[in-house]
């Protein structure tokens, strides 16, 4: 187990270090520029950078149920939220007061498995009415019947789902006699589970926040300097960075990727950003991701699958494409999954729900119209101003490069972030006290 975790540890800051290197030897800054930057960011203390709305970080309780916890980033319009530990409020000690940050990335890895766990327990009750062996349940289900990972700290057992649905599975569902098969009828029996069953309807926060987790939750001081946080939200791959004043363990500023990419474009009009944003972005060396990479999903693959990509492949969106062409005509994002939570009345069927059809639905009840129907495209020749500007401005995390409608390139927050930097020799090592591998192991 111990292996396992060093092997984690060590590609995770492989793959920082990949990435980075990659962004430095592709720019063509002159270095003095760059190392001017870097230098200014340096010297700008994080209490300088602009305040949360409304000047309150909006904080989840560890005993919020996720399905509270869901509405609360949908009404805040947030990504994410700070969890509290109720047993150490009063704490002067951050590590003691936080457990974590609650994210729709941590969501999605949560209703999928508990969709997958719940989809095998009616899969073997149904297996059972109609007189099949366990064997026929398949892969699926032996995996899950033994339940030890991510699902089983939550509190998740195929027992306890099994309980839950078994009363409202018929055997008629597996006439076809192929057990699986039941389990794509799953759709009102999984909301039946997730929202209104035990053990699902009451599991919290506190219960999938670190078995869930995407990154690390690692807070600054307000007298860190500005290029703490830019490089923990592009090369090390953070979304959000807590911002922590001395002696005072509440959270007094949550800096994002979208807030920094926010007050990039509000730089427009300064010679040094002017400089920069003028060019380009294949003088920035972008798209930093080459276009046989690029994970995308048919628009007539179901939607499920699309929150399986972005969870396989640590992603937060993916370009909906039609036809062997690969033509862009929609996004699909990891805030997304809110809707199946928060609306089950028109997603009774998900599990056989295309992307096509959730976009429609989604647009159908006026609700992210801009976002989700229409993909933020740029080209090749683009500056990356204007790119800075879109993202900014449309409030998106990607953009994607486009060549006659077929996606060939994806420029997200953390490359933009990225372009303005690079990190001084062993900078966390002296600034912070500890080492890279420490902080990806928090």
């Amino acid at each position: 187990m111990a292996q396992k975790q060093q092997t984690r540890e060590s590609s995770a800051l492989s793959s920082c270090e990949a990435y980075f290197e990659k962004v430095n030897s592709r720019k063509k800054l002159p270095q003095p520029l760059q190392e001017t930057l870097t230098t200014a960011f340096a010297r700008i203390p994080v209490s300088s950078f602009p305040q949360v709305p409304a000047g309150k970080v909006i904080e989840i309780q560890a005993d919020t149920t996720v399905a509270d916890a869901v509405k609360v980033l949908s009404d805040c319009n947030i990504l994410s939220a700070p969890v509290i530990n109720p047993d150490a409020a009063t704490s002067m000690n951050w590590r003691e007061r936080y457990l974590g940050i609650i994210d729709y990335s941590a969501i999605v890895l949560w209703v999928l498995e508990t969709a997958e766990v719940a989809a095998v327990a009616l899969s073997a009750s149904t297996a059972t009415a109609v007189g099949l062996g366990a064997g026929a349940v398949g892969a699926l289900g032996a995996l899950a019947v033994s339940v030890t990972g991510p699902a089983a700290v939550a509190g998740l057992t195929v027992a306890a789902v099994g309980a839950a649905v078994a009363g409202g599975v018929a055997a008629d569902q597996a006439s076809g006699g192929d057990a699986p098969a039941a389990a794509d009828n799953l759709g009102k029996e999984f909301y039946k589970v997730i929202l209104q069953e035990e053990p699902f309807k009451s599991t919290t926060v506190k219960s999938i926040v670190k078995s869930y987790r995407w990154a690390p939750f690692i807070p600054v001081a307000t007298d860190s300097s500005m290029l703490s946080v830019l490089l923990l939200l592009s090369k090390y791959r953070l979304r959000n960075v807590p911002v922590i004043e001395p002696g005072n363990p509440e959270i007094q500023n949550y800096i994002t990727q979208s807030a920094v990419v926010g007050g990039l474009e509000g730089c427009k009009g300064r010679d040094w950003f002017d400089c920069i944003a003028a060019r380009p972005i294949s003088d920035m060396g972008l798209p930093f991701m080459s276009s046989n990479k690029i994970i995308s999903i048919q628009n007539d693959d179901l939607v499920l699958e699309a929150f399986k990509r972005m969870r396989d492949n640590h992603v937060g969106g993916l370009p909906v494409v039609e036809g062997p062409s690969k033509k862009i005509v929609g996004n699909v994002s990891i805030r997304d999954i809110r809707h199946l939570l928060l609306k089950p009345e028109l997603f009774s069927n998900f599990r056989q729900l295309t992307v096509e059809d959730f976009i429609s639905t989604v647009v159908s009840t006026g609700q992210e119209i801009g976002r989700v129907t229409t993909p933020i495209t740029c080209k090749v020749d683009s500056t990356l101003g204007s790119v800075i500007q879109s993202l900014a401005t449309k409030r998106v995390h990607r953009i994607y490069i486009v060549d006659e409608n077929e996606v060939t390139g994806v420029i997200t927050l953390r490359d933009v972030i990225s372009c303005f930097i690079f990190e001084p020799p062993n900078f966390f090592d002296n600034y912070f006290g500890f080492s890279v591998k420490e902080m990806l192991n928090k």
